[in-house]
């Protein structure tokens, strides 16, 4: 992997296997000081494209841009909503800074991090699927993988993962893991068995929020991002199950505040990734403002919960002088659905130019199997009917391979990309 830069050495591609294999190759890893390239095997050529030099680089004065430091780390894929795959640099103290402070939260509860024992169904080369298995190492606790199977098949989840008996269970997942979980009463009285359960990637859906009330399911959404080594803020159990909402409190190396002119939420942390790889450099993080603070791409309001996350800002469309966060939108429509024991397994709604209003949202929906898609295009165009003309879809597609990514996250470009296809038709 040549071209990261003259004097730096080319990073290790270190790919998912065994856990404990994986686990021991990444120490060895470390211990020789090296970093680590992580990437699904099917991004494996964006990751080459983004580890290669450029051929030729612009001569206008001095680059803010430099090759990667050398120390033991990982770099890491992130991207969320809106863009291709970005590999961010965390320096392996940087993962062991994000540790150290969610063991201080489980701490702060009472709970002893050494005790845990980490179930983790999240892939590796994702922060989220990461951190369980660096979390466990920094609290020499025990870490088990959950196979992809368990999560397909719920109902094989206790046999196969029993809870041990003398140990706290703490478990991540994201919402669509915990919403198929939730549909075996195996998997929910398993569920109930954990300590504490982190559930973040995505937004917590309010009925899927009351369903794991309701089966006294121990959550603690929580909200991070790539480029802040996961968790920046957790909602306590106990809170979440008195009908808090949100996304907690800032842990305790975490600063977070509001951007005044668009309500972006801004994180000041130590373990704010150092840049994102481009061409074979680094450069610094979008939004980074010199002084240690980093403006995400997600719009946010505080209220008596903590952070409260309102959608993507780089997905927030302007239709008719307003603006609106399809998210909010999707999850309303999920919770009409599921009112009205329509047939939904996804929504989701993309901006489309539309003049005069700037841009109007196109719905695509797929819907169960072996179900009539136009019937059910037909029930929820009633169904939204009065809602606000620039909230209401102006067309309705039925898209029978729409479906998240790997970690719960709207790959919305892929979509987008779908949808111009499908015009061009």
């Amino acid at each position: 992997m040549a071209g990261v830069g003259s004097g730096s050495r080319p990073p290790l591609l270190l790919r998912e296997r065994d856990p404990v294999a994986f686990g021991a190759a990444l120490e060895r890893a470390w211990r020789q000081e090296a970093l680590v390239a992580l990437a699904a095997p099917e991004e494996e050529p964006l990751l080459a494209e983004a580890l290669a030099a450029d051929p030729d680089p612009s001569p206008q004065g001095p680059s803010r841009e430099s090759a990667l430091p050398a120390g033991p780390g990982v770099l890491v894929p992130g991207g969320g909503s809106s863009g291709g795959r970005r590999w961010c640099l965390q320096p392996l103290a940087h993962l062991e800074a994000s540790a150290g402070a969610t063991g201080a939260w489980l701490e702060a509860l009472g709970i002893d991090p050494a005790a845990c024992l980490h179930l983790n169904p999240l892939p590796f080369h994702h922060v989220s699927g990461l951190m369980p298995l660096l979390r466990a190492r920094q609290w020499r606790a025990s870490h088990r993988r959950l196979a992809a199977g368990l999560m397909r098949d719920p109902d094989r989840l206790p046999e196969a993962a029993p809870h041990p008996p003398d140990r706290p269970v703490v478990l991540s997942l994201v919402p669509t893991q915990l919403s198929r979980l939730l549909g075996s009463a195996a998997a929910s009285a398993w569920l109930r068995q954990c300590t504490v359960i982190w559930v973040g990637g995505a937004s917590l859906p309010p009925e899927l929020a009351r369903r794991a009330r309701g089966e006294e399911i121990p959550l603690a959404p929580c909200y991070g991002a790539t480029e802040t080594a996961a968790m920046v803020c957790a909602l306590t159990p106990e809170r979440f199950l008195a009908g808090g909402e949100g996304c907690g409190s800032p842990l305790a190396d975490v600063r977070l505040r509001l951007h005044p002119g668009t309500s972006a939420l801004e994180v000041k942390t130590s373990r704010l990734s150092p840049g994102r790889l481009r061409k074979g450099r680094l450069e610094p993080l979008p939004g980074s403002d010199g002084a240690g603070w980093w403006r995400s791409g997600d719009v946010a309001r505080f209220s008596a919960g903590g952070v409260e996350i309102l959608g993507r800002a780089d997905g927030a469309i302007s239709s008719g002088g307003e603006t609106v966060f399809p998210e909010q939108l999707e999850r309303r429509l999920t919770e009409l659905a599921d009112r009205h024991a329509l047939p939904l397994v996804a929504v989701l709604l993309l901006g489309r130019s539309d003049p005069p209003w700037g841009e109007r949202l196109v719905a695509l929906v797929r819907a169960a199997e072996g179900q009539d898609p136009q019937s059910l295009l037909a029930k929820l165009r009633d169904l939204t009917a009065a809602w606000p003309a620039h909230e209401r879809p102006r067309r309705w597609c039925s898209c029978p391979e729409l479906a998240l990514n790997g970690i719960g996250k709207w790959e919305r470009p892929r979509w987008q990309h779908w949808l111009d296809s499908l015009e061009a038709r």
